[in-house]
């Protein structure tokens, strides 16, 4: 009578009909079960962007790069590995030149690079600190980064004038007679573009560690203190370790950015005095854009990339080792 009774109970909560066995239909798809195809949708507009502007440019620089690719020329000859050799022939007019701005890029990014790494960080511990109108200081330091390099350059062309500039004109109020040729002579001009370059880009590695910062756990703080620690030592034992990845991403963003300095040079010195600030970019915007010799601007271009990695790679290494 029990089971009797159990199956009367489930005829009237169906309406009378047999429920059906598992297994004889199949089961309706969700309407949110997402499709086979749908991450390809989601991917396929950075494909096409990626492929469009960083992919196909990279393929023809490289074909580019294995001919004398001249506009003037009815055809392009093939020549391999021509450009390449003339670059590291000494003798050859080319490879000087090349090896000269690679030479002011080198001492450009040897001398930058420390001060974009170091006045960043002290700047952000202190911005990191709790005191009256912080956020109001966050945005002027980073307000010069969001300039254009035609802002930033005719700027600074107005003030570090030799002869006009309001540096030495409020120099020459303190006593100094002799105009300083910020923009004319060595070692003056290097003092001026780094300086431009550290007051303009600064902001972003600041924002950059400032957000690191905010993700260090308190409570190690906390346990140092109670260890005795001094700020140095949480600094050094604490701050550093923790910030190991974005100082990483900091180190790495700010040489290629320097190896890449254009604009600064372009517009304040024109490369000058004698081609000393004259860099790679610079070079191959001259041989590529002026001279119309693309093939061996590309030739240029991927031994400049070829040695960024290099570095870029040599910076990860040596990071993860201490890390380790």
């Amino acid at each position: 009578m029990t089971a009797i009774a159990a199956i009367a109970s489930r005829e009237r909560r169906t309406g009378g009909a047999p429920a059906p066995r598992a297994g004889l239909y199949p089961t309706p798809r969700s309407p949110h079960r997402p499709r086979p195809w749908t991450p390809y949708v989601f991917l396929a507009p950075f494909v096409l962007i990626f492929g469009t502007f960083v992919l196909v440019p990279a393929v023809a620089g490289l074909w580019m790069s294995l001919h004398n690719w001249d506009f003037f020329l009815p055809d392009r000859p093939f020549v391999g590995l021509q450009n390449y050799v003339d670059l590291f022939t000494p003798d050859a007019l080319v490879a000087q030149q090349f090896w000269e701005s690679m030479r002011a890029t080198g001492l450009f990014v040897v001398l930058s690079v420390p001060l974009l790494m170091a006045i960043p960080l002290g700047l952000a511990l202190l911005l990191n600190q709790r005191f009256r109108g912080r956020t109001f200081f966050r945005a002027v330091f980073f307000a010069p980064y969001v300039l254009g390099v035609s802002v930033v350059g005719l700027l600074w062309q107005y003030l570090l004038n030799g002869n006009t500039g309001l540096i030495n004109g409020y120099l020459a109020q303190l006593g100094v007679t002799e105009p300083v040729p910020w923009l004319t002579a060595t070692p003056w001009v290097w003092v001026s573009l780094v300086g431009v370059t550290v007051w303009w880009t600064m902001g972003f590695n600041s924002v950059v560690y400032l957000a690191g910062l905010q993700n260090v756990d308190e409570a190690l703080y906390d346990a140092a203190k109670v260890d005795g620690a001094s700020r140095w030592q949480q600094f050094v034992h604490v701050t550093i370790p923790q910030l190991r990845p974005v100082i990483l991403f900091v180190l790495t963003m700010t040489v290629l950015a320097s190896a890449n300095m254009f604009g600064q040079s372009y517009l304040l010195t024109g490369g000058n005095p004698s081609n000393e600030t004259r860099t790679a970019i610079m070079l191959i915007a001259d041989v590529g854009l002026e001279q119309f010799r693309m093939g061996l601007a590309a030739a240029m271009s991927y031994l400049l990339a070829l040695l960024l990695i290099v570095v870029s790679a040599l910076n990860f290494l040596f990071l993860r080792q201490k890390e380790s």
